[in-house]
């Protein structure tokens, strides 16, 4: 018995359709990178102070990789140490054994906890470059 070429196509189209959809929703959740607070203290330290509406300060990177598009969670804590406001900044670029500066506006707390929230890993092209 033959099948006729559109119910071919037609179950061809939906299976097509099926993996088109289920991997996205799925990858969203699976392709960020997690990374536990162990690693992200062994290879950023952060020190900051606040001056005026703002806080600056500097993320350094002890790794030996270049990390891009750092967000930073700035946490303004009442006097019992508990979270009461939010606040976040890019970080374009952390050269590897460096460091880059940073500065946000943020609402008046007691005190402050600055975080890292997420980051890339980035290869230099020029390491992966042979010399003739």
């Amino acid at each position: 018995m033959r099948s006729s070429g559109k119910s071919t196509i037609l179950t061809l189209a939906t299976l097509v359709g099926l993996l088109a959809v289920g991997p996205r929703v799925e990858g969203r959740a699976g392709a960020a990178e997690l990374y536990a607070p162990e690693t992200l203290d062994r290879y950023f330290k952060l020190e900051w102070s606040r001056a005026g509406q703002k806080l600056d300060g500097y993320v350094y990177n002890t790794g030996n990789r270049r990390a891009a598009h750092m967000i930073l969670l700035i946490e303004g804590l009442d006097g019992a140490g508990k979270p009461v406001t939010k606040t976040t900044t890019w970080v374009r670029d952390v050269p590897p054994n460096n460091r880059a500066y940073f500065q946000v506006a943020v609402p008046t707390a007691a005190a402050y906890r600055v975080s890292v929230q997420s980051f890339d890993w980035v290869e230099d092209r020029l390491d992966r470059r042979k010399t003739w």
